[in-house]
């Protein structure tokens, strides 16, 4: 073709020394266009049918590939590929022999296609690996196992081999030679890449042994960290705080140091509620008659007094005790009788489970007093909602501990002070 365009320039009277390259340019042109025709061709008609039948198909994959883009990259790959099939075929000779411009631009031509098309490649399964990431989180089980650092991986083996190709392409060498020429660049590469190796195998451990995924809370103080898992990457793990900030911290820490993960408390049938209150030692006392008649009349205790009433009284009236003196035989007392009325009170509640750990028990005394621990679990397991479940049952325990006559503890204060001066 460069021939026949030559001769038509010869022919029309120009100068035989610039024949060739106006020829050539004039040719570079042609081929320039077509490729900006084909660009279009797949843009315009073949990419917008795509995006149809897409938009129309019942599945919801392909939706993501078109988020991502993959089909957009793959479409820049037809100029490439006009480019590298034509220009040999119009850059040639009817005898099949090719110029030393000629040769010289095809080689041009088709390295830098190639080139080009590697890239897009590159770039196009880069887009797809975004995309197979979307797909995956679309199914219960990413909650449990990430793939996003093994992904970041593949990536890397991508972008690693598309660079090796792409100098293998520049220098003429195979890509294999480039390869084996690296050993030496081991050790550097190890430097390097310490971070994503290091990630990397922290990523192995976290999925095998599924200590952590996106939407677990967990906490690492270290770090300074409090909130929701929302990406576990190859190289750091990105942590939404209750405050709204952000933490990112470096994957390889979940494994060389210690944090909770509350997965365990979202995955039961409750959140616990483990908390006490401490009474005032001054305050336990035995119960008089006129203690049990007005705790009598206390709704939730009103059986419980009864029936400990009778065994109470058998007792002592089987082992012939002296009632005379409180000391002997059993007795009922205000803080017995008002554990028993906090544990009767958080069976009346809905928002506590009763499957679970239900336990009222006595912690050993302190300075501090007598602690009233409380152990249980609550229903709704939302932050906000389980601490205004926690905050009401806390309310009505501390304002109706003086019904039976115990007082809550606390350090003297100012005004304890000012009463005694008075």
């Amino acid at each position: 073709m460069i021939d026949h365009l030559s001769n038509w320039l010869l022919s029309a009277g120009l100068d035989e020394r610039y024949v060739g390259w106006l020829a050539a340019a004039a040719i570079i042109l042609l081929i320039a266009l077509l490729g900006l025709l084909a660009n279009l061709v797949a843009k315009r008609v073949i990419l917008r049918a795509l995006h149809a039948i897409v938009k129309r198909s019942k599945y919801k994959w392909d939706d993501k590939l078109l988020e991502r883009n993959v089909f957009g990259r793959f479409s820049h790959l037809a100029p490439a590929l006009v480019i590298y099939i034509l220009t040999p075929i119009a850059l040639s000779s009817p005898e099949g022999t090719q110029s030393e411009l000629a040769v010289t631009l095809i080689d041009i031509f088709q390295r830098g296609s190639l080139i080009y098309m590697l890239l897009v490649a590159v770039l196009a399964a880069d887009s797809f690996f975004n995309a197979v990431i979307d797909i995956y989180r679309t199914f219960d089980i990413s909650k449990h196992i990430p793939i996003k650092s093994f992904i970041q991986v593949a990536k890397i083996f991508l972008y690693f081999l598309g660079v090796i190709f792409a100098i293998a392409l520049v220098v003429g060498q195979s890509p294999l030679k480039l390869i084996a020429g690296l050993g030496a660049m081991t050790a550097v590469l190890m430097l390097v890449f310490k971070d994503p190796i290091l990630g990397f195998v922290a990523g192995i451990q976290l999925t095998t042994n599924k200590m952590v995924a996106r939407g677990d809370w967990i906490e690492m103080p270290k770090f300074g960290v409090d909130g929701d898992v929302e990406e576990v990457a190859l190289t750091t793990v990105k942590v939404r705080n209750f405050d709204k900030t952000i933490s990112t911290i470096p994957t390889y820490a979940l494994i060389s140091d210690s944090f909770k993960n509350w997965r365990g408390m979202s995955e039961s049938g409750g959140r616990r509620i483990k908390r006490a209150i401490n009474i005032d030692l001054g305050s336990i006392r035995f119960c008089t008659p006129e203690m049990l008649d007005r705790f009598s009349r206390i709704q939730y205790i009103a059986g419980y007094l009864e029936k400990k009433g009778k065994e109470i009284a058998d007792h002592n009236q089987t082992k012939e005790v002296d009632e005379t003196a409180p000391a002997n035989g059993r007795r009922l007392t205000n803080i017995g009788t008002f554990r028993a009325y906090v544990e009767a009170y958080l069976r009346n509640q809905e928002n506590i489970t009763q499957e679970l750990t239900f336990l009222v028990r006595q912690l050993k005394p302190t300075e501090k007093g007598l602690p009233i621990e409380i152990y249980v679990f609550c229903k709704d397991k939302r932050w906000v909602q389980y601490e205004a479940i926690q905050a009401d049952i806390f309310d009505h325990l501390l304002a109706v501990a003086p019904e039976f006559d115990l007082r809550v503890f606390q350090n003297p204060t100012g005004a304890d002070f000012r009463g005694l001066t008075g």
